[in-house]
């Protein structure tokens, strides 16, 4: 193969790769996307109901959002970041946890006990806004990796200043906590 053939190899796979990237831009809001089944978890007198979610909501608070596909080893992967999460103090009038969780990408047979898990989380945290997506819009939309994880902070005024997808170093789990800290004072 010649040099020039070489290349076109290279550049192929460089742009193939690329197209496989999220879609979720930096100093941007999120891409519009809502999701009404089952969508967002709301505490009713003690018990658990549904309401339809909109991406454009996220505004007002600054919030991390975790899109995790409904697996227990996606969750595992950034255990580390939700315990930080859940230790810190932040204010509740200027920051929200926001939990998407991507009911289409469970295990097969699982459907259940994931809702069941989800609205067990919502109850131990009634203050974090949770999502359950059970047609995997959000994924979609947001072109994000299936069966793996994605982890974005927004600012107030609800534009992304942070996002990876996978397990976060504790390098990144420190950058997240020290973002969320400098963004809520």
């Amino acid at each position: 193969m010649g040099k020039v053939g070489k290349l076109a190899v290279v550049f192929g796979l460089f742009f193939a790769n690329m197209s496989f990237a999220h879609n979720v831009k930096l100093n941007q809001v999120l891409p519009a996307v809502s999701v009404a089944k089952d969508g967002e978890l709301v505490l009713q007198s003690g018990k658990i109901a549904y309401k339809n979610w909109s991406s454009s909501s996220v505004a007002g608070k600054v919030r991390v959002v975790l899109h995790l596909a409904a697996r227990s080893s996606v969750k595992k992967k950034n255990a580390a970041l939700i315990d930080a999460l859940k230790s810190t103090n932040f204010d509740p009038t200027k920051y929200q946890t926001l939990t998407i969780v991507n009911g289409d990408d469970a295990i097969f047979g699982t459907g259940l006990f994931v809702k069941s898990n989800v609205e067990d989380g919502k109850l131990e945290n009634p203050r974090s806004q949770v999502v359950l997506d059970q047609q995997g819009n959000v994924r979609k939309v947001w072109g994000l990796k299936e069966q793996e994880s994605f982890i974005a902070v927004l600012d107030k005024s609800g534009k992304v200043q942070f996002t990876s997808e996978g397990k976060l170093s504790s390098s990144q789990i420190q950058e997240v906590l020290g973002l969320v800290k400098k963004l809520v004072e």
